[in-house]
């Protein structure tokens, strides 16, 4: 087995406490343009990109002159009235900046826009900590489809079995698995129970939680090889603080 290089993070409801407030603002959105649907169908699908959330919701490509002003709507939404009062999982810069202290590449892999995923990254505290970062807007499909995860692993430049994937929800699994990435997963999402999660190779509490069982977990170093003296060169450029 390939020794673990590099570990790619979901950002909402993996490091940042936000999957309830994404919910809300798609709702307001869509009660806007008149769809009436409950929160817990949007709920459970918070986690995809528009490009699923929109047709599996209310049957609306969000490619479409509907779709645009809906995501446009939630856009403005989420940042007037829930993105101020977000705030990180407990132990979420103390995870990343521990897994990158021992030389591992840190991704952020989200299926939020690139508008949107600036943001989210600082107010999980950990903008400055993040080597790659990819987005909705880096493929024409988000997850439960590998690409996000894929265009990941190009722009560091390994392959599937160098890296670990850290999610919460099914579709982050998903996605992991369809690019051959093995996944753990974080219970603080909410929304989801362990059988949901049952195809993560480890379940955590939250960021806390992982970094306290770390030498005990799937991104314990192999300790016959030796760490990487420097961080590997990478083909991206971090988020700005």
């Amino acid at each position: 087995m390939a020794r673990i290089r590099a570990v790619l993070f979901d950002i909402d409801g993996t490091l940042l406490d936000s999957n309830d407030a994404h919910a809300q603002a798609w709702l307001d959105s869509l009660r806007g343009h008149g769809r009436n649907v409950s929160l817990d169908l949007v709920r459970s699908k918070i986690g995809m990109g528009a490009d699923k959330l929109l047709p599996e919701l209310v049957a609306v490509d969000h490619e479409s002159a509907e779709g645009r002003s809906i995501r446009e709507r939630r856009a403005r939404i989420f940042k007037a009235h829930y993105l101020p009062d977000l705030g990180p999982f407990h132990g979420a810069r103390v995870l990343v900046d521990r897994l990158r202290s021992r030389g591992l590449v840190c991704a952020a892999v989200s299926s939020a826009s690139a508008e949107d995923i600036g943001p989210l990254l600082r107010a999980a505290g950990v903008a400055d900590l993040i080597d790659v970062v990819v987005s909705a807007d880096d493929a024409d499909r988000s997850k439960p489809d590998p690409d996000l995860v894929q265009i990941a692993l190009d722009r560091i430049g390994l392959t599937a079995g160098e890296a670990l994937m850290i999610g919460d929800t099914p579709y982050d699994i998903a996605a992991g698995e369809r690019a051959g990435v093995p996944v753990v997963a974080l219970r603080c999402g909410g929304g989801w129970s362990d059988g949901d999660l049952s195809g993560a190779i480890a379940l955590y509490d939250d960021p806390a939680d992982l970094s306290s069982q770390l030498d005990r977990s799937p991104l314990a170093l192999d300790r016959e090889s030796n760490p990487p003296s420097t961080h590997r060169t990478i083909r991206a450029r971090r988020v700005a603080v």
